[in-house]
């Protein structure tokens, strides 16, 4: 978040530009305010008042739609000015929407009658706070450029156009200072007033304590069915593979055994090459058997932490791959396999799906969180609704409460990044970083 007396310290250029945008964001703020806000509260009114005759069942949820994307407009613009993102306050729609769902869904949640306030109340509180960096500036500039002076020295009455009273050569002198004063003065209230709007936003239309709590449980119940979920389908396929893989193959080496006893004595050659292919069969279905375990739980990963284990997973890509890790310590162990398990299934689709000639890894823990970057600079377009596998990492990184942002513009280059609150463990070595 900016400091609000940056204004004074940036270079000139940077510093008027600052404050046009500033002055043009005010206005902004009070055009919409006093335009957009009224006709809104107006309509809701209206639509409020027709659900009486049957006609606002289906006015007044029409109507809050567009209040609601109004707001979240709002809920963003305050939350980039003071950088801390304003969340969305509103209930989930029901499953089967029908006319009157639709209209009590929208009418028994705290959050409409919220915005509803909202608008009344930034009328007044928009116009005022989006006019004043406007005239603070306007009135500084007219003292800067010395209009004032320039009537008094015409002889022009000091009436138009202008309040600066200039009456003699001392008043006249004191009038460009006074002016760049007032200009200064402007650029950081408005930088301050930005901050007031953003408070008065978030005042309003940011959850209450029960909506983010009711918001908590929704989420938490949404993440524990994904991760139930994914917890069936890798025993399904833990029981998948063990049944195709390691258990056709004992046994064959069982009926491999027995059909060797009872050669051994009749024909030992034979029963000599039924040992070997049986000898064969028991070290496939080892090396089956120990794939399957570094599936569950790499034996890299415990040994070599998160950040080596990653690396020794980038040698065995066929396009070089980056590795940077700065972690003072470890993260637990669930987190720390969903992570690699998440780095590993996009690096897979980097060297599948991307035609990239290079990709990083960037890992570090910042603020209470595991953040993972992956990279690369390919076709780009990746998207989790395609079918690529992130939806899956998605659900796999929300069961530890964290998120997953995809960045991929066609034509890229890609960039994926993870963010998992965690404690780390006992520290490590020295903050390492490589090339795969």
């Amino acid at each position: 978040m900016d400091h609000p007396l940056q204004p004074l310290t940036s270079p000139p250029a940077q510093w008027l530009r600052r404050c046009l945008v500033q002055t043009g964001q005010g206005l902004l703020l009070a055009v919409l305010s006093v335009s957009a806000n009224i006709a809104l509260l107006v309509l809701s009114v209206l639509a409020l008042v027709l659900s009486v005759l049957g006609a606002g069942l289906f006015i007044f949820p029409a109507v809050t739609a567009t209040v609601r994307d109004l707001a979240t407009l709002n809920r963003g613009i305050a939350g980039r000015w003071s950088g801390r993102e304003i969340p969305v306050p509103y209930r989930p729609p029901p499953a089967e929407m029908t006319v009157w769902r639709r209209y009590r869904w929208v009418i028994t949640d705290p959050a409409t009658w919220r915005d509803l306030l909202w608008l009344l109340l930034s009328i007044p509180v928009g116009l005022v706070l989006g006019v004043l960096p406007v005239g603070l500036l306007t009135y500084g500039l007219e003292g800067l450029l010395g209009l004032p002076v320039l009537l008094w020295a015409l002889g022009i009455p000091n009436n138009y156009g202008t309040l600066w009273p200039v009456d003699n050569l001392g008043m006249a002198l004191l009038v460009p200072p006074q002016g760049l004063l007032i200009v200064l003065l402007g650029a950081v209230a408005g930088e301050l007033i930005r901050r007031l709007h953003a408070g008065f936003v978030r005042a309003l239309l940011a959850p209450t304590a029960a909506a983010a709590l009711q918001q908590r449980v929704r989420h938490l119940a949404e993440t524990r069915s994904q991760a139930v979920d994914a917890q069936a389908a890798e025993l399904r396929r833990i029981e998948r593979d063990l049944h195709d893989g390691a258990q056709a193959r004992l046994v064959s080496l069982s009926m491999s055994i027995g059909l060797a006893e009872e050669l051994m004595t009749r024909d030992p050659d034979a029963a000599q090459r039924l040992m070997a292919e049986a000898r064969e069969a028991s070290v496939q279905a080892l090396a089956e058997l120990r794939d399957l375990v570094r599936g569950i739980h790499p034996p890299v990963l415990a040994e070599r932490g998160l950040g080596g284990a990653i690396r020794a997973l980038a040698l065995k890509l066929p396009l070089p791959v980056e590795v940077e890790a700065e972690l003072p310590g470890r993260p637990p162990a669930p987190v720390e396999s969903a992570a690699y398990f998440a780095a590993a299934e996009l690096l897979t689709n980097v060297a599948r799906h991307s035609s990239a000639r290079r990709a990083s890894v960037r890992l570090r823990y910042a603020d209470g969180r595991l953040v993972l970057v992956v990279g690369d600079d390919g076709a780009g377009g990746a998207d989790p609704a395609g079918g690529t596998g992130l939806r899956g990492i998605e659900r796999r990184v929300a069961a530890f409460d964290g998120t997953m942002s995809v960045a991929s513009p066609a034509g890229g280059p890609t960039s994926v990044t993870m963010e998992l609150p965690c404690e780390l463990s006992s520290p490590r070595t020295s903050p390492s970083s490589g090339t795969g």
